[in-house]
C-alpha cells in the first residue's frame, strides 16, 4: 500500500496484466451468474428466451457454454501456458453473444439489447487483453 491507503501496483504486473485480471474475472463471474440463472430457470431468463425465440430446452446447453467459457477464462489466468485456452474461451463467448444479439435482432426485441451487448463487450475485452498480454 502507498501512503494514501491505495494498493500499490503488484510487483511485476503491467497495466495490461492488471486490466486482464480485472476484466477477465468480471467476465467469468457474470457468465457463471448467467449460467446459474439459466439452470435455475429464472423468470427473467424464461421470459427473455421466449420473447427472442430460444427454446427452453436450449437453456442447459447455453448454461454449459457459459460455464465452460468462465472456466476457460479462469484457467487462462492461472498460468501463462494456458493463456491460449483463455483466448479460446473468450472467443467462444464472443461467438455466443453475437448469436444472442442476432436472436434479439431477428425477433426485433430491442428493449433489452444492452444485456447481450454488455456480455459481448466483456468477452471482447477479455479476448483483446488476453491476446495483448
Amino acid at each position: 500500500m502507498d501512503g494514501v491507503g491505495v494498493p500499490a501496483e503488484p510487483e511485476g504486473m503491467t497495466g495490461i496484466e492488471i486490466a486482464l485480471l480485472v476484466v477477465t474475472l468480471f467476465t467469468a463471474t457474470i457468465n457463471a451468474g448467467m449460467a446459474a440463472a439459466d439452470l435455475a430457470g429464472a423468470r427473467s431468463v424464461l421470459a427473455n428466451s421466449a420473447e427472442v425465440g430460444v427454446p427452453r430446452s436450449w437453456l442447459p446447453r447455453l448454461a454449459a457454454l457459459k460455464l465452460a467459457g468462465s472456466a476457460g477464462l479462469l484457467l487462462g489466468l492461472s498460468d501463462s501456458a494456458l493463456r491460449p485456452l483463455g483466448a479460446a474461451a473468450a472467443g467462444g463467448l464472443v461467438l455466443l453473444y453475437l448469436g444472442a444479439l442476432a436472436f434479439h435482432l431477428r425477433a426485433r426485441v430491442l428493449h433489452n439489447l444492452a444485456f447481450p451487448g454488455l456480455y459481448l463487450a466483456t468477452a471482447v475485452a477479455s479476448l483483446a487483453l488476453t491476446v495483448a498480454s
